[in-house]
């Protein structure tokens, strides 16, 4: 995913208040307009909280999170200002990747409740203008998914293994993978099985980890079980899907090998032409349900949002064309560094991709698969690379955190849609620390060691200073956090920085609401405005103004607009390095 320089630095260190900062008084719970019959659909502006429901709240004392622990929660949520949750994968499942590899899609985990729960929380989010987005996985299943356990047993040239990806090996006794494949997670992306009678057997497809095998979506039951899937949660009123690896269903005719130097536009395992007769089909599913009433609301479009990691955006906006997905992740502006001239092209790039098929662009910098921006920021090389995290590289969380403060404010002013990642409005920072005998991500292991894997940002989050689990877990809890929690984090609790108007959750709350107040209805459209060098300036309709200066000297606000927030304190009329504000006409 190509992402720009470095940045220029600032020192470190917080720069002195000034009456400017949060200039404007805001209630904590936002703004609800009246609906309107020309008001854009609810998805093209929507601000979408991501819940990774393991670490978000433990309500049962377990050490896990679950439902019982976001139920409980809900009016926090509410009062954040978000107006959807996007759960990751809540269903049945061995847990060896996080949930994304599910053994029953219509059911949900013990760890996390029951499906009386969900469908309880879904009632409950509802009744809150709160919209649910749950994700689903359909390039993989599980090792111990029915299909797979009797694929195993039905023995070789079974019809049970057309569901599947199973090939016999090359060489002379099948000794060899079937094609060069490797699994995004290292090592190859076959696996051999030893049949029921102790030979060596066919080799199976996981483009993940081997407990990951990957659907034959060319199988008419694979569709129509998905299909029968997508009907099962819309009945029970979800709002829409999270497509985990939306571009991976579709394989290339007869898997062909990648090659020593593949072409990264054309790669046999991802972007096939087939995907998109998939989400066409879907779509036609999804737009069934818009007219009818969700529980706990009024009828709505019901969307998909694509996980989509591709290198180019002619590629990514493929996905997006009216009758396929409604709005996918934009990685580009995840990966890119903190760098005006970067930032600036992404933006443009972006809105430039997104105009051409008419879907509403999105804005994220943090998710439960990469490093915490914080941290990120605050690093020498401030960009993201996948396939590179630079896991233990040096960083200036100071620093780190007054850049997340003003990138938090430049994508909520941003048009379109935004993702916020939780924790992301407490300020947490990575977590580089996790003893190795801890840690659960496969691709630890997978790699050897040499990739530390994602746990450091599934870190439980912190309620409160109470010492055990920073209020994670309730009173009394029979375990502690699946995942240790650093010990300062209680001073960057929710429940410490409740009453801080000058905190990073009311500065979440404040942006948030203004934006539902000013900006979510205006046009998707932005007009560039020269700040000066180093700086990140736009206009919007209504009078309003975004300026981010990421030079290393403060610049000179525009004459005649009024402060309406700042993510840091001004200095005498001037905006301080890595500082973001928000204007207004007088």
């Amino acid at each position: 995913m190509p992402c720009g320089p470095p940045g220029p630095s600032a020192p470190p260190g917080e720069h002195r208040r000034s009456r400017h900062y949060l200039s404007t008084t805001v209630k904590e719970t936002p703004v609800t307009l009246p609906a309107s019959p020309t008001a854009p659909a609810w998805w093209r502006h929507a601000a979408i909280y991501q819940i990774y429901l393991r670490s978000f709240a433990d309500g049962n004392g377990d050490g896990m999170g679950d439902l019982a622990g976001v139920r409980e929660r809900i009016p926090y949520l509410r009062d954040l200002g978000v107006d959807a949750l996007w759960f990751n994968p809540w269903y049945v499942s061995p847990m060896a990747d996080g949930g994304y590899d599910v053994a029953d899609y219509r059911d949900i985990d013990p760890m996390f409740g029951t499906l009386a729960e969900a469908e309880q929380l879904i009632v409950e989010a509802h009744e809150q203008d709160l919209r649910v987005i749950v994700d689903l996985v359909p390039n993989h299943a599980s090792d111990q998914h029915p299909w797979f356990r009797a694929a195993l047993a039905a023995g070789p040239d079974a019809a049970e293994r057309e569901r599947f990806w199973f090939l016999p090996g090359r060489g002379a006794d099948g000794e060899l993978p079937p094609n060069d494949w490797q699994s995004y997670f290292g090592g190859a992306a076959w696996t051999r099985i030893t049949e029921a009678d102790g030979t060596p057997g066919a080799w199976y497809l996981h483009m993940f980890a081997p407990e990951q095998p990957d659907l034959n979506w060319e199988h008419p039951q694979v569709r129509a079980e998905f299909e029968s899937i997508l009907r099962f949660w819309l009945e029970r009123g979800v709002d829409g899907f999270r497509i985990d690896v939306a571009h991976g269903l579709a394989k290339k005719p007869g898997l062909p090998d990648v090659g020593r130097d593949p072409d990264v536009t054309d790669l046999p395992y991802q972007d096939c032409d087939a995907v998109h007769e998939i989400y066409r089909d879907w779509r036609k599913i999804a737009d069934g349900y818009a007219r009818s009433p969700r529980p706990g609301g009024a009828p709505g479009e019901r969307v998909f949002v694509g996980e989509v990691w591709l290198p180019t955006p002619e590629q990514f906006a493929r996905y997006l064309r009216p009758d396929e997905l409604h709005s996918a992740f934009n990685f580009e502006f995840l990966c890119c560094a903190w760098d005006a001239a970067g930032l600036r092209d992404v933006i443009d790039g972006t809105l430039a991709s997104h105009r051409l098929v008419g879907a509403p662009p999105t804005w994220v910098l943090s998710n439960h698969d990469t490093i915490r921006h914080v941290t990120r920021y605050g690093r020498e090389d401030t960009s993201f690379d996948m396939g590179d995290k630079r896991l233990g590289s040096p960083s200036d969380t100071v620093l780190g955190r007054r850049r997340a403060r003003a990138a938090a404010l430049l994508t909520l002013a941003l048009p379109g849609g935004v993702y916020v990642y939780q924790g992301d409005e407490l300020g947490l920072a990575e977590v580089e620390d996790i003893p190795d005998h801890l840690i659960q991500d496969p691709t630890y292991a997978r790699s050897e060691g040499r990739d530390r894997g994602r746990d450091g940002c599934r870190v439980p989050l912190p309620w409160s200073a109470e010492p055990r689990s920073l209020g994670f877990s309730p009173d009394g809890a029979s375990a502690g956090p699946w995942l240790p929690q650093p010990a300062d984090w209680s001073g960057r609790s929710v429940a410490a920085q409740q009453g801080d108007p000058h905190s990073e959750l009311a500065l979440y709350r404040a942006g948030l609401a203004l934006r539902g107040e000013r900006l979510q209805w205006l046009p998707e459209t932005l007009e560039w405005v020269d700040a000066g060098p180093g700086t990140v300036a736009f206009r919007r309709d209504n009078g309003f103004q975004c300026v981010v200066n990421l030079s290393a000297e403060p610049v000179a606000l525009p004459a005649g607009l009024r402060v309406l927030l700042a993510s840091g304190p001004l200095e005498d009329g001037l905006l301080p390095s890595d500082t973001c504000v928000w204007l207004i006409a007088e």
